[in-house]
């Protein structure tokens, strides 16, 4: 860690625009739930859990799209595998869980919005639409043209954000919505989530060598690090390969290490998701059971 320290200046590592963008997004949100609040129709007051939520979601933004892992994640794939499933899995639940649901309800008041959610809210399009740019970016041509494309890259990543947005907004639905999925359903949307996502694990684990030339080829990798580093600033060519190398593992090992991490973390993500909802769907029906049996009291003292 040393070398790297070394190696990279405090802007490249940190990536202070970042920490300037999310700082403004969190004043922005503590105006909303504090001094704005009372512009929203219903609006209470946001619990400090809520806030703590959404603050760990802004730095799982942070860990995924800069910091010391971004600058890694362009020299060992594994740690690129790391960012996204920490921007991709984690981030967004964290965000959604953390924003007030009666924020959300103010912009169901435009029907612009509204006939756009009733396109773009259908279930099955959040599952296909992530699972698919997902897949569809870690295809090899795919992945070498957008890490060597600072503009397509970001455009790619923002848009691949919105659409987990969009599918985790079915596991954790913020307010009642016309496709509201029962707690059974929400269960099934995680599994076959899980399915599709498994075949750009697959691809990655078990190729038979290498499959991207960002981290094989030095000329392809030196334009996707370029974009880590200041205008201007040399190319760090002897992290790349040789004895003062910062990737411990082979690029094939290294490949299979991260699409097995990224595996291991899409099933935790979805397994704390299951047992979250499993505890919500006993909850409700604990709390329906004495209303059941009081309706059933009430027609038993009728008829009696």
């Amino acid at each position: 860690m040393e070398q790297f320290f070394s190696t990279f200046t405090a802007r490249t590592i940190w990536t202070p625009e970042l920490i300037v963008v999310l700082a403004l997004v969190s004043v922005v949100y503590f105006l909303i739930i504090t001094k704005f609040r009372h512009l929203f129709k219903d609006s209470k007051p946001v619990s400090s859990r809520r806030i703590f939520y959404f603050h760990l979601g802004l730095l799982a933004i942070y860990l995924g799209f800069g910091g010391p892992l971004y600058v890694l994640g362009h020299i060992m794939l594994s740690m690129h595998m790391l960012s996204m499933a920490i921007v991709y899995l984690v981030a967004p639940p964290l965000l959604l869980i953390g924003i007030p649901s009666w924020f959300f309800k103010f912009f169901t008041q435009f029907k612009v919005i509204r006939g756009l959610f009733t396109v773009i809210g259908f279930p099955l399009i959040g599952l296909i639409l992530f699972n698919g740019i997902f897949s569809f970016y870690h295809l090899p041509v795919t992945f070498d043209y957008l890490m060597t494309n600072e503009g397509m890259h970001n455009y790619y990543q923002i848009a691949m954000l919105l659409a987990a947005v969009l599918m985790w907004w079915h596991i954790i639905p913020r307010i009642k919505t016309k496709f509201d999925l029962s707690e059974l359903k929400r269960i099934g949307y995680m599994f076959m989530s899980g399915v599709l996502f498994t075949p750009a694990c697959v691809l990655i684990i078990f190729a038979s060598g290498p499959l991207y030339a960002t981290y094989t080829d030095p000329s392809t990798w030196a334009i996707a690090m370029a974009y880590c580093l200041p205008p201007g600033a040399e190319i760090p060519y002897e992290v790349f390969s040789g004895q003062q190398s910062l990737t411990l593992l082979s690029p094939h090992h290294d490949q299979q290490f991260g699409g097995a991490m990224m595996k291991v973390i899409q099933e935790l993500a979805y397994g704390v998701a299951i047992g979250y909802t499993f505890r919500i769907w006993m909850k409700r029906d604990k709390d329906e059971t004495p209303k059941i049996k009081f309706q059933e009291y009430e027609m038993y003292q009728t008829n009696g």
